[in-house]
């Protein structure tokens, strides 16, 4: 018998890692684009979900971005049948008129119809082909945003999306073992022309900057922007938690937060105290930045009277009494 290719084995080795000990019954459901990360990913998925009885299906998203984008979709899941996954579907999504910039409308429209059709099936994972060299480059990104530690954490391994669990187990292997494990296998991926248009921030990353990091670091670079956010992604979670105990504590019986137990926390908790508060009181996430939190701390640690913060969405939070109420 011929030798497991190991960019094969390796990949197979990350979705078992993935999936053993899983909870819940259901189908595990695989995002696949058609290009070589979710491919290798599928293809793995199909060998191992099985091995461990657990049911495995594909999902396909036809952005409608790109002429014939209906048939490759098709096609995914033709290939995807063939290989035993069930179930299967392509789903197409309207992306113009959405919010944002055309990255992030993509990206917006493709979680929400993956998402809809794993809870469609009680999926007990969506598993998304994310490599180690996407995580660098989503450093190299939240870097450049100016992001803090939540950002440069990069993209968790395992997260719950309006309820269900997206897990990436191609977050320690590389974008070419991925492309090397297709060839093994004799899958001929699809390479989208959006990775590669400069008038794409990550496409510049991907293209130019990161190249030129390993030209001048040398390739131990990718790994180590992955390391990082690994590191930090256990930093910020140590430290959420603890702000998620000091919001229970700050709470105040008359509503709202007590000032004093506010300003007794480190600035590195008590941020994080006011911006998860802040959510609860309806700012969306993607709205609410570093400059929103900073002038509700204003009101904690540099308080002359000043007026209402307004928080996005217009919700205004003002200092009274000893207590930010909103």
């Amino acid at each position: 018998m011929a030798a497991l290719a190991p960019p094969v084995a390796a990949v197979r080795l990350a979705v078992r890692r993935a999936l053993t000990g899983l909870p819940g019954d259901g189908p595990v459901l695989v995002a696949c684009s058609g290009g070589a990360d979710s491919l290798a990913l599928a293809a793995a998925t199909a060998f191992v979900a099985p091995r461990l009885g657990r049911r495995a299906g594909l999902v396909t998203v036809d952005h409608g971005l790109q002429p014939g984008s209906a048939e490759r979709a098709e096609a995914v899941a033709g290939w995807a049948r063939e290989q035993g996954l069930d179930p299967v579907e392509a789903v197409p999504v309207r992306v113009a008129g959405r919010p944002g910039g055309p990255e992030a409308a993509a990206r917006e429209a493709r979680y929400e119809a993956l998402v809809g059709v794993a809870r469609r099936h009680d999926a007990a994972g969506l598993l998304l082909g994310h490599t180690r060299d996407d995580q660098a480059e989503t450093v190299l990104l939240a870097l450049a945003r100016g992001a803090g530690p939540r950002g440069l954490a990069g993209m968790p391994e395992r997260r719950e999306l309006a309820g269900v669990p997206l897990l990436r187990p191609l977050l320690d292997v590389a974008r070419a073992d991925a492309r090397k494990a297709c060839a093994a296998l004799g899958l001929t991926p699809w390479d989208d022309p959006h990775n590669a248009d400069p008038a794409f921030a990550r496409s510049r990353v991907r293209t130019d900057l990161l190249p030129a990091l390993v030209d001048a670091l040398g390739a131990g670079v990718v790994d180590n922007l992955a390391r990082t956010a690994r590191l930090l992604a256990a930093d910020a979670t140590a430290l959420d938690d603890l702000a998620a105990a000091a919001l229970a504590d700050a709470r105040s019986a008359e509503g709202g937060l007590s000032v004093d137990s506010l300003a007794a926390l480190p600035a590195a908790v008590r941020t994080r105290v006011l911006h998860a508060w802040a959510r609860e009181l309806g700012a969306a996430p993607a709205a609410l930045s570093h400059r929103h939190v900073a002038a509700l701390d204003a009101l904690v640690t540099d308080w002359h009277g000043q007026g209402a913060v307004h928080l996005p969405g217009g919700r205004p939070v003002r200092r009274r009494a000893g207590r930010l109420i909103s």
